[in-house]
């Protein structure tokens, strides 16, 4: 192997390595968001398993009984 083969290889490799070094912090920091989203996305389903199993939206009787008190309060 030749010095100008040595150099150009020596060269490559600390090119890689810079390139490695550039690279490493924003692997990094992709896979710590990757995990938050990981955990945030337990967390609201471990919400979602906690709330009842009961509809929010009104039953008919109610949506009827509200309509005539509102009704009530017009008409007094």
């Amino acid at each position: 192997m030749t010095t100008e083969q040595t150099e150009a290889l020596i060269g490559m490799g600390l090119t890689f390595a810079i390139l490695v070094l550039m690279i490493l912090p924003s692997l990094a920091g992709i896979a710590h968001e990757r995990r938050i989203d990981r955990q945030l996305r337990e967390a609201a389903e471990r919400e979602t398993q906690k709330s009842s199993s009961r509809s929010t939206v009104p039953s008919t009787a109610t949506w009827y009984a509200e309509g005539r008190r509102s009704k009530k309060l017009v008409s007094s």
